[in-house]
């Protein structure tokens, strides 16, 4: 397999990068995702990952949605189990990734010690991805209604808006989705996480 290679075009750097596919399936890594409910995170993990398995490199996507409508059906919104939907998760992502899959996992993951807790678990193999958006971006985009549910009265301790949201000071890579592309953000988390250093 150590000749196998595949090469990505960033569109508005005009550069080509080379990857080796051995490298990912000996050495895989997990990217998490975080950032307010409406930022992107799915989308582009869900992008990402169709261009991963176009290439031949094993990948699997999670969610915070997927995992609550089962394994985390149990739990609620309090800051504990905030926190307990964080662990299962990443205890998740570190069987996938203990089976030589790129994980690309997308969770809100609000609080500081959330994250602290997800490096605790998967050490040096998470990177972390900040999706910004601002609340007026991620409102007006609302495409599971949650907004207007939080505005209804309907939805209490949403974060964001009800719930706290702790900007990070120190992440991976920030992908700013108020002002950029789809294709834009592809292109740098691609050449972030996967050129050939």
């Amino acid at each position: 397999m150590e000749g196998v290679f595949f090469c990505a075009y960033t569109k508005y750097a005009g550069i080509h990068y080379f990857y080796s596919l051995a490298k990912f399936m000996n050495n895989p890594i997990v990217i998490w995702f975080f950032g307010l409910s409406g930022s992107g995170k799915s989308t582009l993990s869900n992008l990402l990952l169709q261009k991963l398995k176009d290439k031949g490199i094993s990948s699997v996507s999670i969610d915070g949605d997927q995992l609550r409508a089962g394994i985390n059906q149990d739990l609620g919104f309090s800051s504990e189990d905030r926190m307990e939907n964080i662990r299962r998760s990443a205890e998740i992502a570190k069987f996938l990734l203990e089976d030589h899959q790129v994980v690309l996992a997308s969770f809100i993951t609000p609080e500081v010690g959330h994250r602290e807790k997800v490096r605790e678990i998967l050490g040096s193999s998470v990177r972390f991805l900040f999706v910004d958006a601002d609340i007026k971006t991620c409102q007006s985009r609302d495409v599971k209604g949650l907004y207007q549910n939080v505005s209804q009265g309907t939805l209490n301790n949403f974060t964001g808006i009800s719930a706290p949201f702790d900007r990070p000071t120190q992440v991976d890579l920030m992908i700013d989705t108020n002002e950029q592309s789809t294709d834009q953000c592809l292109d740098q988390i691609i050449q972030t996480f996967f050129r050939e250093r």
